[in-house]
């Protein structure tokens, strides 16, 4: 019991940890976001986003899967103690990752032109900038093997601080160079200098890593030729053979199910224009600018949540791997609801804010381009079914069934596809219709992939304490937070009000929550509730 507590502490410490960098690096991203976009306004917006979503999903074959990969492999073969197996594992992923992140970024650079004027995809603006991210393949390659080594090891500070390092150099050099070539006066330019900046981060978060694992290097070599003796004596160590074999049956469906949902997001760029188009109420410059909305708007401030649930994901992956691989299925369960619950209870307030507040935040955080309020409002629900697909994924691929998810996936995106084929047609909905096939994609993946965790692992979700007191609870933050706002907002400026009822939102939910008994080891009996409702709330 003593030893599952302490495993289940240790889990929440490195959740915690990534969590923490994770929203830094979001928050340094959607900081240096706002100058940038007033920079080079919703359609620099447009092209810089478009050409970051084809190096998204160059990411994903290269080295999306990677840390997800590597860190189970790894942590399967530690738990078991083959050490040495375990670095030989990340020397055959670092050739791998060379050989492959080289070759996709020469394909990319070669095919810029190509690949920023496809039937679904026109945006023949952003070819500059798509062309500066191609480099960055190889480098992004390297960093995922040591992140995902380090992870694997079960220690995630590496990863953590090199994330935020990469994300502080990427903004101050994205903004830098983005003024220096917009001095041009062409806005593709300017793109192109925003993506410049991106690669830079990479470089220098890959030197950061490189540092950590030179302070480690003489212990892991130590303990690797140790286990390799034992395991000799056992009957001997993996052959390279065998663990590129691993490997690949490991990242392969990681990245199928990766690519999956970022070919959804590109087609949803793509048909966007075509489709409202098609409805002949919109020019060609006004759907840019829906377009700019969507990405740079409403993906930004929703996605800023989702990164503390991929966080998740990352811990969760190499934590339940071990687990998993001693055959500790009380422990796995144990650790999928706690992922749920800290991922629910910080995903539910945030889709309440957003949507109460949607169009004071806009106006905050984009002065001079305040539009776009309404997506927010209608759509931040995703951020939960997104939260519940990171999640329950990361699960699923612990338990190495790395299949299911991709199913999940396809079906999300199948369905997504007609909903917003039929609704961006329509004028009155146009670009929001993005937003309603997103949610339902994530709807239709979160359910597949909850109901292959329940018959795989047997876990029931705690709902109560996942799902139940955060959406209490973020409802009453939510209810003071507008009555904040109108009630300041008659005594002083818009912008005053909205920052004083979010930075006392945060307090009250905390406050709330701690009222229903919504923290683990609360003494729900201590609460000052009547005693119907902890009766109700006790879970």
């Amino acid at each position: 019991m003593i030893q599952k507590k302490k495993s289940a502490n240790h889990f929440v410490r490195q959740a915690a940890i990534l969590a923490a960098a994770s929203l830094m690096v979001r928050l340094i991203g959607f900081i240096y976001r706002l100058p940038l976009t007033v920079l080079i306004e919703d359609t620099g917006n447009a092209l810089y986003n478009a050409a970051y979503y084809i190096y998204a999903f160059a990411i994903t074959i290269t080295s999306g899967a990677l840390p997800a990969a590597i860190s189970k492999l790894v942590s399967e073969r530690i738990a078991l103690g083959k050490y040495g197996d375990a670095h030989e594992l990340f020397k055959t992923a670092m050739m791998g990752a060379a050989i492959l992140g080289g070759v996709v970024a020469l394909f990319m650079f070669l095919s810029a032109g190509w690949l920023t004027q496809l039937r679904f995809f026109n945006y023949p603006g952003a070819v500059y900038a798509v062309r500066v991210l191609a480099p960055t393949l190889f480098f992004v390659a390297l960093l995922a093997v040591f992140r995902g080594y380090f992870q694997g090891m079960n220690t995630m500070i590496p990863t953590a601080i090199s994330q935020v390092v990469e994300q502080l150099f990427n903004a101050a050099f994205s903004l830098w160079l983005a003024h220096v070539f917009f001095r041009g006066l062409r806005v593709e330019h300017a793109a192109a200098g925003a993506a410049a900046g991106t690669g830079i981060g990479v470089v220098v978060g890959l030197i950061v890593v490189i540092g950590f694992y030179m302070l480690v290097a003489r212990n892991i070599r130590v303990r690797a030729v140790g286990s390799n003796h034992t395991q000799f004596l056992n009957g001997g160590a993996e052959n390279r053979k065998f663990q590129i074999r691993a490997l690949v049956q490991t990242a392969l469906p990681i990245i199928i199910g990766m690519g999956i949902y970022q070919i959804a997001t590109i087609i949803d760029l793509g048909m966007a224009g075509d489709r409202i188009m098609a409805s002949g109420y919109f020019t060609e410059d006004e759907i840019v600018v829906m377009v700019g909305q969507f990405t740079g708007k409403f993906l930004l401030l929703t996605t800023l949540p989702v990164s503390l649930s991929v966080a998740l994901n990352q811990a969760v992956i190499p934590d339940i791997s071990s687990s998993n691989a001693t055959l500790d299925r009380v422990a796995v369960k144990h650790k999928i609801n706690t992922a749920l619950r800290i991922s629910m209870t910080l995903s539910i307030p945030a889709v309440v804010g957003l949507s109460v507040l949607a169009d004071p935040i806009l106006r905050l955080l984009f002065p001079t381009q305040p539009d776009g309020g309404w997506l927010l409002r209608y759509g931040s629900i995703s951020i939960i079914f997104l939260a519940l697909v990171q999640v329950s994924s990361g699960a699923l691929q612990g338990i190495g069934k790395v299949m299911l998810p991709v199913t999940a996936a396809l079906g999300g995106v199948l369905i997504k596809i007609p909903v917003n084929w039929i609704l961006l047609a329509i004028p009155q909905i146009n670009i929001l219709a993005t937003v309603i096939s997103t949610i339902v994609c994530y709807v239709v993946a979160a359910t597949i992939n909850m109901v292959f965790l329940y018959k795989q692992t047997g876990v029931k979700p705690d709902y109560i304490g996942a799902f139940i007191k955060p959406a209490f609870a973020a409802f009453g933050m939510g209810l003071f937070c507008f009555i904040t706002h109108h009630i300041v907002g008659l005594i002083a400026p818009d912008r005053v009000a909205t920052i004083f009822s979010l930075c006392l939102g945060v307090p009250v939910y905390l406050l709330l929550m701690w009222m229903i008994g919504g923290f683990p080891n609360h003494d729900n009996d201590s609460t000052p509730i009547p005693k119907i409702l902890r009766k109700w709330f006790k879970s």
